[in-house]
């Protein structure tokens, strides 16, 4: 399959092109968490709490701060929240009852879909526009860049006073 034409662009233009799309996620997710009846942290939370679901993984409170950059008295709030909004319940770990494990409640998934579902639409259709190859190439590509922002964010957390 040959993929279509595209209008030719330079790093700097890709990088613009990028920073609005940053800029208008970050808009977005506020936007998206008020509809849910989340903060943002909530919803960055709850979305690791999915993505433990869907992988079949348990996901440990102290795992949720970790993954979230958050103290585990922060992930209490957000967890009385996530429970106080059903997306999300505290369970006894099984294999060591002094730990708390991270479950999304039943209807959780379908309550967030009818928010995220028409924007994974309209993306799917996006990406139906490109070769097997070029959505290679963009997955790499933010995978790779994921990783270099990581970078980024540590050496600049480290230099935070």
């Amino acid at each position: 399959m040959k993929g279509k034409p595209r209008p030719r662009a330079t790093p700097e233009q890709a990088l613009y092109a990028m920073d609005r799309m940053i800029a208008l996620a970050q808009f977005g997710q506020q936007d998206i968490a008020a509809r849910l009846g989340l903060n943002v942290t909530d919803l960055t939370c709850l979305g690791f709490v999915i993505e433990a679901a869907m992988a079949g993984e348990p996901l440990a409170a102290g795992d949720l701060a970790e993954r979230a950059q958050l103290t585990t008295g922060a992930v209490t709030g957000v967890l009385n929240r996530l429970e106080r909004t059903g997306y999300a319940r505290r369970e006894a770990d099984p294999a060591d009852r002094r730990r708390v494990r991270v479950v999304m409640a039943e209807d959780a998934q379908q309550r967030i879909l009818q928010v995220y579902g028409p924007f994974y639409e309209r993306i799917g259709a996006l990406f139906a526009d490109y070769t097997p190859d070029e959505i290679a190439v963009i997955a790499d590509w933010f995978t790779r860049a994921k990783g270099v922002l990581g970078e980024s964010l540590d050496e600049i957390r480290a230099e935070t006073p």
